[in-house]
C-alpha cells in the first residue's frame, strides 16, 4: 500500500520552520512537557512522513522549474525569469530555496534519529541527496549540510560544487550497495531503482558541470574534456530502466487508473480518500497549470485555473509534435465537452470538462463539443473530415444554456491558428486564420491544456483539489538520460537506439541517424535560425516525453543551451546583454536569495552567483 501521505497531529506539531538560515529546528510543542527532539525520539519514524511530505512544494514550483524556457509562455505581463531581470530579492526565489533547504533538514533529521544504515535512514540519504541535486541545478555551489540542525546557529558556508556532487554521489553509491531499500517501490517511497535514478541524474549534470567547458554560449557550443562521469551516466540510467521496455501506450502511462506503473519509479503521492482534513484544499493544484484560460469554472465547465494560464504553449510547442506521434493526444485535451446549466452554474463531473473521463463512449457521443483543438500538422480537410456527422455535437447552443456560448474547432499552430466555428444548426462555419499571439491573447479559451495531472473525482475549483501523484523519475525519462551520456561519451550508435525506442512507442518516425530528424517547427517562422546538433534532437525528445514534467530549466542549463534555447525561442526577444550583467557574467543559475546572504554569517555579496 501507499506510503502513509498525512502527519499525524503530534509529528506535524513537533516541526516548525525557524528562522535559522531556511533550515528546520524543533520547536516545543509536541505534547505536554515533551519538547520536539524528545517526541522524535520516542517515535524516531514519526520524522520519516515529514521528510516527504517536504517534497511536495518543490515537485509543484513551476516557475523554478519551467520558465525562461522554450516551451512555456506566461500569461502575465511581467516576466522576471523569461526577461531574466529576477532578483536576489524575489520572493519565488527564496520560497523554492526555502523548500529544498528543509527538505535537507528533514532528511538529516529522519538519518539522525533512525539511523543512516537503517532502512529508513537510507530513505533520508535519498530525500537529502534529491533535494541537492535541486538545489545545485538551480543555484551551484550552496551551503553542504548533513547534521540535522537544532540550534541557533547560522554559519553554512558554501561548499564547492564538485565537492558538493562528489559527497552526493558517494553517499547514494554507498546507499545503493549496502542499504535494505526495495528493490522497486511504487508507493512513493525510495527505493534502489529511485537511487539508481538519481544517481544517473547527478553523474550526468556533475559531467557537464565539471567536465565540459563552454566555448559560447551564444551558440550553445562547448567542449568535453572528460567522458568517465558520462558513461558513469549511462551506467547508472540502465541500472534504473533495469531492463524494462516502452511497451505501455503513452496515454495509459499518464492514466488516472493506471497509477504506479511498471515505468514509474518515483513520485510524490496523494490520496483524496485518505486525506483527514479539508479535502477541498488539500491536495495540489497541478491539474488546474500548464492551461489556457476558460472563464469562471463555475459559470463554464470547463477547469479552472488561479494563474490565468501562466504556462500555455510556446510557439514552438505548438509545432513540435510530428504526425503520428501518439504524445500530442496523451499530453493535451482534445475535445472540451460542453456543460449545461442550472441555475446559471454548470453541471460536473460527467458533464464540461470531466465528462471525457466519466462518460462511456456512448454517453459522449450525445454531448454537445464546446472546443475541439487539432495539432499544427492538421489540415482544414482533415478537421471537416473528422467532425462530418457529427451535427448533432457541434451546435452552438442557445444563450444562457451551456457554459461555453461560441463552440469552434481549432488547428494551433503557428504562425496563425485556424478557427471553424461552429454553427446554430451543427454546420461548420467558413474558416478564419487568427494570427497565433493574438490567439494565445484572447480573452478565453485560446488554447489546449496538458491532461497529465487531470484528477476525474477533481471538484469544480481552481487550486488544492488534485490528487494525483506527481512522478519524479520514470523510465522513459531514463532512456534519454541514458541517450544523452552515450551522446556525450562518444556512443552515438547507442544514443540514437535509446531515442528511438522512446519514439517507438510514440508512433514518431525512426531515425536512420540524428542528422535525418526534421525539425518540425523549423520552416514555420517559429526560429529565425536554428541548425539543430545531434543534442537538440535529444532536447526535443525529451520535450515531447516529458513536457510538463518540470525538468526543463534543468534540461536547457545542464546542457549549457540556456542562453542559445531563449536567443532562438523567446517570444520576448530577450537578447545576451538582458542575460548578463554588466560584466557580461550569463545569468546560468538563479540567485541565492538575499535574505540567506544577510542571515548566514559565511555568507557575504561575494557568494552570489555570476550575472547578479
Amino acid at each position: 500500500m501507499k506510503l502513509y501521505k498525512y502527519l499525524s497531529v503530534a509529528a506535524l506539531a513537533s516541526l516548525t520552520l525557524t528562522g535559522c538560515s531556511d533550515f528546520l529546528e524543533p520547536d516545543d510543542k509536541a505534547n505536554g512537557n515533551m519538547d520536539g527532539t524528545s517526541y522524535v525520539e520516542s517515535d524516531p519514524a514519526s520524522m520519516r512522513p515529514v521528510a516527504y511530505n517536504a517534497l511536495r512544494p518543490i515537485v509543484t514550483h513551476l516557475p523554478m522549474h519551467e520558465e525562461a524556457t522554450d516551451l512555456f509562455i506566461p500569461s502575465v505581463a511581467s516576466d522576471g525569469f523569461g526577461e531574466f531581470t529576477t532578483t536576489p530579492e524575489d520572493g519565488t526565489v527564496k520560497s523554492y530555496y526555502s523548500n529544498c533547504m528543509a527538505l535537507v533538514n528533514y532528511a538529516n533529521g529522519v538519518i539522525k534519529f533512525n539511523g543512516a544504515d537503517s532502512k529508513i535512514g537510507a530513505e533520508g540519504r535519498f530525500l537529502r541527496a534529491l533535494a541537492y541535486y535541486w538545489l545545485v541545478q538551480q543555484f551551484g555551489s550552496v551551503p553542504y549540510q548533513t547534521a540535522y540542525v537544532e540550534s541557533s546557529t547560522r554559519e553554512y558556508p558554501k561548499m564547492p560544487l564538485a565537492d558538493i556532487y562528489n559527497n552526493v554521489i558517494e553517499d547514494l553509491e554507498d546507499v545503493y550497495a549496502n542499504s535494505e531499500l526495495d528493490a522497486q517501490n511504487h508507493n512513493g517511497v525510495a527505493s534502489k531503482q529511485a537511487v539508481a535514478a538519481l544517481l544517473a541524474k547527478l553523474y550526468l549534470s556533475a559531467a557537464w558541470d565539471l567536465d565540459t567547458s563552454l566555448n559560447s554560449a551564444e551558440q550553445g557550443t562547448y567542449t568535453v574534456n572528460n567522458k568517465e562521469r558520462f558513461a558513469a551516466a549511462a551506467k547508472w540510467a540502465e541500472s534504473a530502466i533495469n531492463g524494462i521496455q516502452l511497451t505501455m501506450p503513452f496515454a495509459d502511462k499518464w492514466s488516472a487508473s493506471k497509477e504506479g506503473n511498471a515505468e514509474e519509479i518515483f513520485s510524490v503521492q496523494y490520496d483524496r480518500a485518505g486525506y483527514p482534513g479539508e479535502v477541498l484544499s488539500g491536495g495540489h493544484q497541478m491539474m488546474n497549470e500548464y492551461m489556457s484560460y476558460y472563464g469562471n469554472c463555475v459559470v463554464t465547465g470547463q477547469k479552472g485555473t488561479p494563474s490565468g494560464g501562466k504556462h500555455r504553449m510556446s510557439y514552438k510547442a505548438l509545432r513540435l509534435f510530428e504526425r503520428g506521434d501518439q504524445r500530442w493526444a496523451g499530453t493535451f485535451m482534445s475535445t472540451f465537452y460542453n456543460a449545461p446549466l442550472d441555475d446559471n452554474n454548470a453541471l460536473w463531473g460527467t458533464e464540461g470538462y470531466l465528462a471525457v473521463y466519466n462518460c462511456t463512449p456512448a454517453q459522449l457521443s450525445t454531448k454537445l463539443i464546446a472546443m475541439k483543438f487539432y495539432p499544427s500538422y492538421y489540415t482544414e480537410a482533415e478537421v471537416r473530415a473528422d467532425l462530418a456527422g457529427k451535427e448533432s455535437q457541434t451546435k452552438k447552443p442557445a444563450t444562457g444554456k451551456y457554459g461555453i456560448n461560441t463552440p469552434f474547432a481549432a488547428i494551433l499552430g503557428y504562425p496563425a491558428v485556424t478557427v471553424i466555428d461552429f454553427n446554430s444548426d451543427g454546420t461548420l462555419a467558413a474558416a478564419r486564420n487568427v494570427q497565433t499571439p493574438t490567439f494565445i491573447s484572447s480573452a478565453g479559451n485560446n488554447g489546449t491544456c496538458v491532461t497529465k495531472y487531470d484528477d476525474p473525482a477533481a471538484e469544480n475549483v481552481t487550486r488544492n483539489n488534485c490528487y494525483r501523484d506527481i512522478p519524479v523519475f520514470h523510465v522513459s525519462d531514463m532512456y534519454l538520460i541514458a541517450a544523452e551520456a552515450y551522446l556525450l561519451n562518444g556512443e552515438e550508435g547507442k544514443a540514437l537506439a535509446k531515442v528511438n525506442d522512446v519514439r517507438k512507442r510514440a508512433g514518431a518516425p525512426q531515425l536512420g541517424s540524428f542528422g535525418s530528424y526534421s525539425v518540425p517547427y523549423a520552416a514555420y517562422g517559429v526560429v529565425k535560425s536554428f541548425t539543430p546538433t545531434s543534442l537538440d534532437v535529444i532536447l526535443d525528445e525529451r520535450a515531447r516525453e516529458l513536457y510538463a514534467e518540470r525538468t526543463r530549466y534543468e534540461d536547457l542549463r545542464r546542457t549549457k543551451q540556456l542562453i542559445r534555447y531563449n536567443l532562438a525561442f523567446s517570444r520576448l526577444g530577450v537578447t545576451a546583454a538582458q542575460m548578463s550583467n554588466g560584466k557580461g557574467e550569463f545569468k546560468w543559475l538563479r540567485p541565492i536569495p538575499q535574505e540567506e546572504i544577510n542571515r548566514n554569517t559565511a555568507l557575504t555579496l561575494e557568494d552570489q552567483n555570476p550575472g547578479y
